[in-house]
């Protein structure tokens, strides 16, 4: 009997995007490690690419403005692709052209197909466009009454898909992987690294330099905040020259150089209001250093005073005033406060092993043997 063939397909995949990259990754070295089923991944490339059990991808051009994504212009390949990749089940992680694609090709193969609603879609193009999330949602809920699960990564997303008509959300929190995000990578040598005297309250934000991560409030507060407060941004350039507290590095591919960087600064920020989980909090967490969030979307369901601080939404102000407040606290307890709850509730391999038991149960299939817990190395497939 062939194993079950497991295809993920999204347009959210690209060289240096975020958290759907790590998480297709994690995925994909975990069912290698414990299960024997098949596992591909399918995402826009610089060339066509068709690699069963591997990483395939379809050709499309570069999107002006985004971290490196790329769309493909021929919808009808995209489904072709599928076609011939005969899957077992399909999840689709974007509500564009592999949205439609699965569920049409999982209807003509007599397969599930599972959506994961990593982005809050109408939200982030009603900020783009007024007037238009109305139109959004329907969009969606037309679109997710086609598949048989959509998986939410937070509590607080599965009731805003309920609140739009979907009733098969389901929710799947997403996880880290606690030897990569270790806070043994903590290093001393990175405020020399930065020409930063030893005393500077470090503070780091690590992802995409889009509008919805609220940039410009950690900007106002830092300005505000002054010296030695300084604050790293990882992820890219902003137009500008910044403050002089402020650096600004590249997106670290290297999930070992990423968590080392998060590990040797004091804590993590965030000033983002539409996070549909937050998944370099976790990280950050899982390096045992404390996070500093603002109080919207799902961050209050990872962050509590156990692990840091929630700051007003929207607030530079309040951001400061939290920041300033975190050094009154003993950041070593938080951190490793913080590294417990991951270990308890946020590993990869947790996520992993519900994840496959609805995958199961959509199937009817018997669910595989799987061993203990073991040291995950996530790479990317095709590497």
């Amino acid at each position: 009997m062939n194993p079950l063939h497991l295809v993920d397909t999204t347009l959210f995949y690209s060289p240096t995007s975020g958290g759907v990259r790590r998480y297709l990754n994690a995925k994909h070295a975990w069912l290698a490690a414990h299960t024997h089923w098949q596992h591909t991944i399918v995402v826009p490339g610089r060339r066509n690419r068709l690699e069963r059990g591997g990483l395939s991808t379809l050709a499309g051009l570069t999107v002006p403005g985004t971290f490196n994504y790329r769309l493909p212009v021929n919808v009808r390949r995209w489904g072709r692709v599928l076609e011939r990749l005969e899957p077992s089940l399909i999840e689709a992680g974007d509500a564009f052209h592999p949205g439609w694609c699965a569920p049409a090709v999982a209807r003509r193969r007599g397969i599930p197909a599972v959506a994961f609603y990593h982005s809050n879609v109408p939200q982030i193009i009603g900020r783009r466009l007024r007037g238009i999330e109305p139109s959004v949602r329907r969009y969606l809920r037309a679109l997710y009454a086609r598949f048989d699960a959509v998986l939410a990564p937070s509590r607080v997303m599965c009731d805003y898909l309920a609140t739009l008509g979907i009733d098969n959300a389901l929710h799947q929190p997403l996880g880290v992987d606690p030897e990569v995000f270790h806070p043994r990578r903590r290093t001393l040598a990175l405020r020399e690294r930065l020409g930063l005297a030893p005393h500077t309250r470090l503070l780091v934000y690590a992802g995409r330099f889009a509008g919805e991560k609220n940039l410009p409030v950690l900007l106002a507060a830092f300005a505000a905040l002054g010296a030695p407060y300084h604050l790293l941004l990882i992820g890219g350039r902003r137009r500008g020259r910044p403050a002089p507290n402020v650096t600004m590095v590249p997106y670290r591919r290297d999930s070992s150089e990423l968590a080392s960087w998060i590990a040797s600064a004091d804590a993590l920020v965030h000033a983002g209001t539409r996070e549909t989980f937050g998944l370099v909090v976790l990280e950050a967490m899982a390096c045992a250093r404390p996070v500093i969030a603002a109080r919207a979307g799902a961050f209050p369901e990872l962050i509590d005073e156990h692990v840091g601080m929630l700051a007003p939404p929207d607030s530079a102000a309040g951001m400061a005033a939290c920041i300033a407040a975190l050094y009154e606290r003993d950041l070593t307890a938080l951190g490793a406060a913080g590294r417990a709850r991951v270990l308890k509730h946020y590993t990869w391999d947790r996520t992993f092993r519900r994840q496959i038991d609805l995958y199961c149960a959509l199937l009817g299939a018997r669910r595989p043997a799987i061993a203990a817990e073991e040291e995950l190395r996530l790479s990317s497939p095709g590497s």
